[in-house]
């Protein structure tokens, strides 16, 4: 148990931070006080009474404080805040040293670098708001400690999820050692998260026991893919009762989503029943699509080079029939521009922000419709770095060539 843990948890505990107004950092760092000690006792203030001994966060310049010159900074570049200090002492005591780590990267580094940088983040939004409004003529503690509750809520909700993860990762290893290896149906004895687990093996159907009775079958994703490596027959799709059983011949089945990813049957050999005639009637084929370039020349632009590198991005993933098929960027010049001076030195958008957002949207949709396995970009930064950004906030690979040593290699944009 970590020096910082023990004095938490004292029977008289007691911590200082900063008044006024309050920010994601301040409040997370008091809720993680309180959930290691219910009991604890929070004060708010513009300075730290001389005569005070207990933890100070977020003010004082002290230990877990970031405000000052030489505060420290994370290896990978993020700068700590107090709930990042505070986070560092006693993670491993709540989560261990594996998971302390994993939270730190996931959860506690986008709220450190929002209150170090202003970055934006949604739950620092979100925990903002709950200040009061300018003008209020009263105190802010009230409204700080109802922010801290919630926190408190998102942090208990967060470590379990955590810890379910863990316990969920360890059971699908169990599983997976009893599992044949040649068989691309895996058979559950009970829902278990595992869908990242399996995204990297070639198990393509999980079958569980459903809390409604009967069985469920899930198919699975290629890691960094929207695709499933085997989809249910498109005939399938949003049937359910006598009309499924009738298209699928299984006397059992009993509902097959209009979205694909779930169905349902009532005994686990018709489950598998089902699954080993989709993988039967399964072709694969994928597309890559090839963004930036343009109108009839689209053809011309592909390089064989950058075909064969392409095609050699499916066959790494175990990709069978991938074709490469072209979206074009809409041209500059079809965009309308302000007129240059003197004083500007550069051009604005005559777009409003929603009009915008539509014309990104439109050319993300053009190219989501195809649902690739990775979008292959090129061209200027004006026409595809709006796009890269929505395409990636989908977590869909999207590539890019580059030259290194006089080479051009394909590389994966982070």
């Amino acid at each position: 148990m970590s020096r910082l843990i023990e004095q938490i948890k004292q029977k008289d505990a007691c911590a200082f931070t900063h008044g006024g107004k309050f920010h994601a950092d301040d409040v997370f760092s008091s809720a993680l006080l309180l959930y290691i000690n219910p009991e604890i006792s929070i004060t708010r203030g513009n300075n730290v009474p001389e005569d005070f001994s207990g933890i100070v966060f977020d003010i004082g310049r002290g230990e877990f404080d970031h405000h000052q010159k030489d505060s420290r900074i994370r290896e990978n570049g993020v700068p700590y805040a107090a709930f990042g200090l505070l986070w560092e002492a006693v993670g491993a005591d709540i989560l261990g040293e594996e998971l302390a780590v994993k939270f730190d990267e996931s959860f506690v580094q986008p709220l450190d670098n929002n209150d170090n940088t202003g970055e934006k983040n949604e739950l620092a939004t979100l925990i903002g708001n709950f200040n009061p409004s300018w003008d209020y003529e009263g105190g802010s503690d009230e409204a700080f400690f109802q922010a801290v509750s919630v926190a408190g809520m998102i942090l208990e909700n967060k470590f379990e999820r955590y810890r379910g993860n863990e316990r969920a990762d360890k059971r699908v290893e169990e599983v997976l050692a009893k599992h044949d290896p040649a068989s691309r149906i895996l058979v559950l004895p009970e829902f278990i998260p595992c869908q990242k687990a399996l995204s990297e093996t070639d198990i393509a159907f999980v079958i569980f026991p459903s809390n409604r009775g009967g069985f469920c079958i899930q198919p699975q994703k290629r890691e960094y893919s929207m695709n499933y490596k085997c989809s249910f027959p498109a005939e399938w799709l949003g049937l359910e009762g006598e009309e499924l059983v009738n298209a699928t011949g299984i006397p059992g089945a009993i509902f097959c989503h209009k979205g694909g990813f779930i169905m349902t049957v009532k005994e686990q050999d018709e489950a598998v029943k089902a699954c080993e005639k989709a993988l039967s009637l399964h072709k694969d084929s994928s597309v890559i699509v090839w963004y930036g370039s343009k109108g009839d020349t689209a053809a011309k632009a592909c390089d064989s080079q950058t075909n064969e590198q392409l095609m050699n991005v499916a066959k790494a993933r175990g990709i069978k029939g991938v074709h490469i098929c072209h979206v074009d960027a809409m041209p500059v010049a079809q965009l309308e521009l302000t007129e240059l001076d003197s004083e500007t030195a550069y051009a604005e958008v005559l777009m409003e922000k929603p009009q915008w957002k539509a014309y990104v949207k439109e050319q993300v949709k053009c190219i989501l419709k195809y649902r690739p396995e990775a979008v292959y970009v090129e061209g200027n930064a004006f026409e595809t770095y709006p796009v890269i950004r929505a395409l990636r906030k989908k977590h869909i690979p999207v590539l890019t060539m580059i030259e290194n040593k006089e080479k051009k290699i394909m590389v994966r944009i982070p």
